[in-house]
């Protein structure tokens, strides 16, 4: 049995040459509105963000944008553009990949046969769920395809 830590430290190690994605989190203040800050990188392999000392479930993903005024013909691309300018008022660069809202997952639960975000142990080896409602892949296959989509 390979335990999830292994697996990931290993996909570590074949990432090292591949750029990481930024972390956001975010701060509101009276002075300077909501915004979201630099909180760290990670490389983003799916429904994972595997940092250097961790992984993490994703959740928000957004391009910094600087704010415009245009007519929106939705309510919801009006937020959107609204958390792509927070990005930007937080110090991202225009364009640039904003992770936010991410979870820790709990590695030790993991290998001690629970559930920690999208990771399982399931009849003793690793697996992700890649979707919400779809069923666990052994997560060995998956950091592959996920890997090598990475490096190109």
């Amino acid at each position: 049995m390979t335990s999830t830590s292994a697996l990931l430290h290993d996909a570590r190690e074949r990432l090292a040459s591949v750029p990481r994605e930024s972390l956001g989190r975010e701060r509101s203040s009276r002075w300077r509105g909501t915004r979201i800050v630099r909180a760290g990188q990670a490389w983003h392999l799916g429904v994972l963000l595997l940092t250097d000392d961790g992984v993490l479930a994703t959740n928000e993903v957004l391009r910094a944008a600087a704010p415009v005024r245009r007519g929106y013909a939705a309510e919801s691309a009006r937020a959107r553009a609204d958390r792509r300018a927070q990005a930007y008022r937080g110090g991202f660069a225009e364009g640039e990949v904003v992770h936010v809202g991410w979870v820790t997952i709990d590695l030790a639960t993991v290998d001690a046969g629970g559930v920690s975000g999208p990771l399982a142990l399931v009849d003793g080896e690793p697996h992700v769920r890649w979707a919400p409602r779809a069923p666990f892949v052994p997560l060995a296959g998956y950091l592959e395809e996920q890997i090598s989509l990475a490096v190109g």
